[in-house]
């Protein structure tokens, strides 16, 4: 099988490597994560004007009509640059619930904003007894004349307090961890009954726990089918790992280009580090764990969309297992040769670290996948 880039993917891969050298030096992400928002509304309009919003949108609604491929060759260089604008919650998750489950009011409407950069989605699942399973919802969301009336808590919904509209999933029959009766909702951000407490995540990001005391919302704020929303995050849920399973990739190469650079110049003994043989096997380890989730990373942005979602939500869920396994190696052994300098908050090394860590936790991790992916 033949894995070399398009000329399209080419082009876009070098756009995306451009802009991290300029944007995204360590210095100016601190800068970036130090601020008010967490990252820069200059470098989102940006993120429009290259297209990079569009990318994986409809075309009718003022996409590009990119792939998983397309998507994945963009959040292996945002990995490479830890990147930290909300593509992943606005374009991946909330792009694709509209496309999966909007209305035709609603695309009509949403998306052409999506594209252009004038609209931010969060999406709002996790609660403090779902640990990492979807289904369980206790958020309640209770028929009210034309609409619904949503109460409960959400937690670690990132970039929420920058998003305009928040896709909450709320239980409207059943019980707390039925499959059938969980129905997703487009809120409003500065809706009445809405409240947020906001803080940054240990990877640079920032995230708020949201709680919904009698939120009312209209009949056309329902996403999909009403009780069908299990499905629907199931099918986003998928896109949304396989991206960042492709994040976690440019994570892991960079640092093990970094490791292996460093250890050629570092001298001990009067000789470089690389030339002892103990560290040149565990740089190989590195490079074969790189390797192999690059692999996986293929696999899995390539059968995402496959039509059979056993087979689909398998290559999900092994993917998620050799992403967690090799990003905790490749860190671990990236901070540890680098000594204690590895550690410090000054050097680029433990950032990526505290990223693939995050990765590894986000949607299930690694040993959560390994029972999924036994149970499929």
């Amino acid at each position: 099988m033949d894995f070399s880039l398009s000329e399209e993917q080419q082009m876009l891969k070098d756009s995306v490597q451009r802009f991290v050298r300029d944007e995204y030096e360590l210095e100016a992400r601190r800068k970036l994560v130090a601020s008010d928002i967490g990252y820069s509304e200059a470098n989102w309009a940006k993120m429009a004007e290259l297209g990079w919003l569009a990318l994986s949108l409809p075309e009718e609604y003022g996409g590009i009509g990119g792939n998983a491929v397309d998507t994945m060759v963009l959040m292996e260089e945002f990995g490479r640059g830890l990147v930290v604008e909300p593509y992943m919650t606005s374009i991946i998750i909330g792009g694709g619930f509209l496309m999966a489950g909007g209305s035709a009011a609603q695309k009509t409407v949403l998306l052409p904003k999506l594209a252009a950069g004038e609209l931010k989605l969060a999406f709002a699942y996790a609660e403090r007894q779902s640990r990492f399973d979807l289904n369980d919802v206790e958020c309640k969301a209770e028929k009210s004349g034309d609409g619904y009336t949503i109460t409960g808590h959400k937690g670690v919904v990132f970039h929420a307090a920058t998003a305009d509209k928040i896709i909450v999933s709320a239980r409207t029959s059943g019980g707390s961890r039925d499959e059938d009766g969980i129905t997703l909702f487009l809120v409003d951000n500065n809706c009445s009954g809405l409240t947020r407490r906001d803080y940054p995540t240990v990877d640079g990001l920032r995230a708020s726990e949201v709680e919904m005391d009698g939120v009312t919302v209209g009949a056309d704020a329902v996403l999909g089918s009403v009780g069908g929303g299990a499905a629907l995050m199931e099918e986003v849920v998928g896109l949304a790992i396989a991206a960042i399973c492709a994040e976690a990739v440019g994570c892991m190469d960079v640092l093990q280009e970094t490791t292996n650079e460093y250890l050629k110049t570092r001298v001990q003994f009067g000789v470089p580090l690389s030339k002892f043989q103990v560290l040149q096997h565990r740089m190989v380890d590195m490079f074969m764990e790189c390797e192999q989730a690059r692999s996986m990373c293929y696999m899995v942005n390539l059968k995402v969309g496959d039509e059979d979602p056993v087979e689909r939500a398998k290559s999900v869920s092994a993917a998620k297992v050799q992403i967690g396994n090799s990003g905790r190696f490749v860190g671990q052994q990236s901070v540890q040769l680098h000594g204690g300098m590895g550690m410090t908050d000054e050097l680029h090394v433990g950032h990526y670290f505290k990223r693939l860590t995050m990765i590894d936790t986000m949607f299930g991790n690694k040993d959560h996948h390994l029972k999924r992916y036994a149970d499929l």
